[in-house]
């Protein structure tokens, strides 16, 4: 089942938090419990996706991005992402979570995620996310621009620029 008391909380939390402005890191601190593992007694490789939702949708409040989008009747998914797994999180382990929005393209924005376990990154995120409305997919630089960013994004490193361009080579409908 969905964290939605995870996610309450977690917006609760920073509700009245400072605002961020684009490129800065909101901090969260979660902990793996037992309804997080898998059979290896370790976080679930899909839970990580779902506990890294904790970490991003208060970050992407904070940005201003959820008035926006309610204001213009627009949601926002995610598009794609890729993880990198590096160190075993277990059970009651303390999760300090990073995400940042680092930019966007013509139609994706793009925010890294991090866990750490003490001072060893765990794993690491790199997600687009798209707003979308009744026309369909809005230019991120119009959102962009309705915060107060411009609507030139700083330029992406290489290898999510890298990651993106194989994104969109790949065929959809997939052939598999």
């Amino acid at each position: 089942m969905y964290p939605f008391f995870r996610l309450a909380k977690e917006m609760n939390k920073h509700r009245k938090s400072e605002r961020l402005t684009l490129g800065e890191t909101h901090y969260s601190r979660h902990i793996c419990w037992p309804w997080d593992l898998d059979l290896w007694n370790e976080l679930n490789n899909g839970r990580t996706l779902t506990l890294y939702d904790l970490g991003r949708v208060p970050m992407l409040s904070r940005l201003g991005m959820r008035v926006i989008n309610k204001q213009n009747d627009w949601g926002l998914a995610v598009a794609g992402n890729s993880l990198r797994y590096r160190k075993r999180i277990k059970v009651f382990d303390v999760i300090d979570m990073r995400s940042t929005l680092i930019g966007w393209d013509n139609r994706f924005f793009y925010v890294l995620q991090s866990m750490w376990h003490g001072d060893v990154c765990a794993n690491q995120g790199l997600y687009r996310i798209a707003a979308a409305g009744a026309e369909g997919i809005v230019p991120p630089a119009r959102i962009a621009g309705s915060l107060g960013w411009g609507e030139t994004s700083p330029t992406l490193p290489d290898w999510v620029q890298a990651w993106s361009a194989a994104e969109n080579q790949r065929p959809w409908p997939p052939e598999l």
